[in-house]
């Protein structure tokens, strides 16, 4: 297949184009040229910028693509820039969005808990919605759209070693150091997806039939006190949990209720979904092991 990644240079990103890329896939990457990265081999790059239509039309004119996958489309305005410019230049786009379309609930949430049809659409950009808001409205401009068939790829908090905004880590660090950690709602139960999981099953979806809203999530879930138990076992320290804190002591994970998601739709089609209980806690194995060395070379 001949396909683009709008993103791609980090984090899911990058497992996602290698992973094309070892299936013999022609892979084209479109950002704004600021991050250097390598591939397990060569790709086309063109330099962009998604939120402009203009270079976004520029960049792509006269191209096609099997596939398209969008890893930056934050807002309305962004969906009907991916409509307007790839009509007739992919046949099925992938668009990456996120569990915050939800609201919180005790209940695992399917993708009819919250669907994008009829969903009123104010406009605005990533810059004037928040994040939640900016991607349920841009799933309702690509329900609404015929132009390709769209998927809309709902994750919850992505994990893994190679996590940028080391939301994990964060937990380590804290426990490692005696400092206190933010928990509101310490009981509340979260979904979580690893980085590896989510790029394969990216991976898979280009060649899935399913199409709108999709849930992408490990099996099972956790409360955020069995995530701290993990980290403490890891690093062989107790935690301190404070329901109040500081804004910079708080959890990257510090949810009110609990916050996760029924897999069923993509698991019935025929992916099969890592499990939490398995990789998560070699996870927090993993990085303590990191920061204790990294601490012992300070």
């Amino acid at each position: 297949m001949n396909i683009l990644v709008l993103g791609g240079t980090r984090f899911v990103g990058k497992r996602l184009v290698n992973l094309l890329l070892e299936e013999g896939h022609e892979v084209t990457i479109g950002t704004r040229g600021k991050t250097e990265t390598s591939f397990v081999r060569p790709v086309e790059h063109l330099v962009l910028d998604r939120e402009d239509k203009a270079s976004l039309a520029a960049a792509v004119d006269g191209r096609a693509w099997d596939v398209v996958y969008d890893q930056i489309c934050y807002s309305p305005e962004d969906a009907a820039i991916a409509v307007e410019v790839l009509a007739g230049k992919t046949k099925r786009y992938i668009e990456v969005s996120t569990l915050s379309v939800y609201e919180e609930s005790p209940e695992r949430l399917a993708e009819t808990a919250w669907m994008p049809g009829g969903y009123p659409v104010t406009g605005g950009s990533r810059h004037t919605l928040s994040y939640g808001e900016g991607k349920r409205q841009a799933e309702a401009v690509l329900w609404e759209q015929d132009r390709f068939e769209a998927v809309m790829v709902r994750f919850p908090i992505i994990l893994g070693p190679d996590d940028y905004t080391k939301r994990l880590h964060f937990h380590v660090d804290k426990v490692l150091g005696g400092e206190p950690i933010g928990v509101p709602s310490p009981d509340a139960r979260i979904s979580f997806v690893h980085s590896a999981e989510a790029a394969a099953f990216l991976c898979w979806l280009k060649d899935s039939s399913l199409t709108g809203p999709v849930n992408c999530c490990s099996n099972g879930d956790v409360s955020i006190r069995e995530v701290i138990g993990l980290v403490e076992k890891a690093t062989g320290k107790t935690a301190v949990i404070r329901e109040q804190s500081a804004d910079e002591q708080r959890s990257p994970f510090g949810i009110g209720k609990s916050w996760h998601m029924d897999n069923s739709l993509a698991a019935e089609a025929g992916f099969e979904f890592y499990s939490l209980e398995h990789w998560l806690p070699e996870l927090a194995e993993e990085l303590a092991a990191a920061a204790k060395a990294a601490h012992a070379g300070n």
